[in-house]
C-alpha cells in the first residue's frame, strides 16, 4: 500500500510533463540512449511522419501560403466587449479566462493565445486547424462549443462554453479510482465524442484526463483546449507531438503513420486509469515506462468484471491492425458487452442522470479549478487591446497567418 501512494504521488508529480520534458530527460540519460526505439523517438533517424515530428518547421507562411478560411463574419468582436474574472487555466500559447459578456451578462471560457508564441513555433497550421475542429463540434453534447473567434494584432480569442465541473483528472486525483459503473458511463459519454469526431473524418489524438471536463451536471464535455497546467518550454520539440507519454500509443511512439485507432488506444488507457488509479504502463522512470508502452504486455489485476478486462485487452492492444475499432470504428466499442447496460439514445439525450453531481452553485463557483489558476491576477492586457488592433493588422507582425480566423455563426445553425 506504502508503495501504491509513493508511485501515485510521484505520478502526480509528474503527469503533466510534456513530451517536450520526457524526450530532453531522455536525452541526458546516457543509459536510455543506448536504447534503439529511444534513438528512434530523440531523431537520430529522419522522422517517417513529418507531423509527429517536425526537425526541419519550415518557415513562416508567404503571402502565398497563408491561411485563407474566408471574410471574417464578426469584424466587431472585441476584447473590450468582456468583462474578463479569473484565470482558470493556462497553456502553451497563453490562457484561459472566465469571462462576462458585458451586453447579455452571458458567461463564456475564452481561450486567448499569443500570436508570437504560436508563429514562433511554428504552429499556425494547427491553431487554425483546432478552430475548424470547433466549428464542427457544435452539434455533440459531450463536445465543447465555439460560439466565435476574433483577434487583435498581437493575440487569438476563443469564445467557448464555460464548463465549470472540474477536469476528470482533478475528481479522479481527489478519489483515486472510481467504481466500474460511474467508469463505464463517463467512458460511454468519451466514446460517444471520439465517434462522433471520427464521422466527420477527425482523429482526436490526445485523449486524456486533462481534457476531459464534467460540466454542471457531471456530463462529460470533451475540449481540443486541454488546461495545461505547466507550459511547454520554448527550446523543446514541436507541440505537434506534445502530449503526455502515458496516452501515447505504440504506433505514435514508433513515429510510424496512425489513424483514428489511436483514440481507442487512449480511451483503454484512461478507463484503466479509471478502474486503478493509474494508467496502464506508468512509471517512475520515464524511459522505463516508454519500454513498457511499447513492449510490456498488459497486466490486469482481478478486481474488475469480465466485461472490463476484454474491452481493456481490445482498447490496449499494441498492434492497431488488430485494435478493438480497427475494422468498424465506434459500432465495435458500441456493442461490446461492457457497454450493455447503456442505451446510446438516452444517453446522448443526457436522459441518462451522471453518477457524480459537481454541485456547482452558479458560474462564479470555482471550486473546482486549480487555485494555481484562480489566484493569478488577471493580465491587464487580455481586454484592453485598441479596438483599431482588430483583424486589419500588416503583414509584418505575423496577423496574415491567421487571416479568416475570426468567425461568428450564422442564427440558423442555434435553430
Amino acid at each position: 500500500m506504502k508503495d501504491k501512494t509513493t508511485a501515485l504521488t510521484s505520478f502526480m508529480k509528474q503527469r503533466k510533463m510534456g513530451l517536450n520534458d520526457f524526450i530532453q530527460r531522455l536525452a541526458t540519460n546516457s543509459y536510455a540512449c543506448k536504447h534503439p526505439e529511444v534513438q528512434s523517438i530523440l531523431n537520430l533517424s529522419p522522422p517517417q511522419d513529418p507531423e509527429l515530428m517536425n526537425a526541419n518547421p519550415s518557415p513562416p507562411p508567404s503571402p502565398s501560403q497563408q491561411i485563407n478560411l474566408g471574410p471574417s463574419l464578426n469584424p466587431s468582436a472585441k476584447p473590450s466587449d468582456f468583462h474578463f474574472l479569473k484565470v482558470i487555466g493556462k497553456g502553451s500559447f497563453g490562457k484561459v479566462l472566465l469571462a462576462r459578456h458585458r451586453a447579455d451578462d452571458q458567461f463564456y471560457a475564452v481561450k486567448v493565445l499569443q500570436k508570437k508564441a504560436i508563429l514562433k513555433k511554428k504552429e499556425e497550421k494547427h491553431i487554425m486547424s483546432e478552430r475548424n475542429v470547433l466549428l464542427k463540434n457544435v452539434k455533440h453534447p459531450f463536445l465543447v462549443g465555439l460560439h466565435y473567434s476574433f483577434q487583435t494584432t498581437d493575440k487569438l480569442y476563443f469564445i467557448l462554453d464555460y464548463i465549470n465541473g472540474g477536469e476528470l483528472f482533478y475528481h479522479l486525483q481527489r478519489e483515486r479510482c472510481f467504481l466500474e459503473p460511474r467508469a463505464r458511463f463517463y467512458a460511454a459519454e468519451i466514446a460517444s465524442a471520439l465517434g462522433y469526431l471520427h464521422s466527420l473524418n477527425i482523429v482526436y489524438r490526445d485523449l486524456k484526463p486533462e481534457n476531459i471536463l464534467l460540466d454542471s451536471q457531471g456530463h462529460i464535455i470533451l475540449t481540443d483546449f486541454g488546461l495545461c497546467k505547466e507550459n511547454i518550454e520554448p527550446n523543446g520539440t514541436t507541440s505537434t507531438f506534445c502530449g503526455t507519454p502515458e496516452y501515447l500509443a505504440p504506433e505514435v511512439l514508433h513515429k510510424q503513420p496512425y489513424d483514428r485507432t489511436v483514440d481507442w488506444w487512449c480511451l483503454g488507457a484512461v478507463l484503466y486509469e479509471m478502474l486503478y488509479g493509474l494508467p496502464p504502463f506508468y512509471s517512475r522512470n520515464t524511459a522505463e515506462m516508454y519500454d513498457n508502452i511499447l513492449n510490456k504486455p498488459l497486466q490486469l489485476k482481478p478486481n474488475i468484471s469480465n466485461a472490463a478486462r476484454h474491452l481493456l485487452e481490445g482498447l490496449l492492444q499494441k498492434d492497431r491492425t488488430k485494435r478493438l475499432g480497427c475494422t468498424e470504428d465506434f459500432v465495435e466499442i458500441k456493442v461490446h458487452v461492457f457497454f450493455s447496460p447503456i442505451n446510446w439514445d438516452d444517453l446522448n439525450a443526457k436522459k441518462i442522470t451522471p453518477p457524480f453531481n459537481p454541485n456547482v452553485t452558479g458560474p462564479n463557483d470555482l471550486r473546482h479549478f486549480d487555485p494555481e489558476f484562480t489566484d493569478e491576477p488577471v493580465p491587464s492586457s487580455i481586454g484592453c487591446s485598441p479596438d483599431s488592433a482588430l483583424a486589419t493588422a500588416s503583414i509584418k507582425d505575423g496577423s496574415e497567418a491567421f487571416v479568416g480566423f475570426s468567425y461568428a455563426p450564422s442564427m440558423d445553425s442555434y435553430l
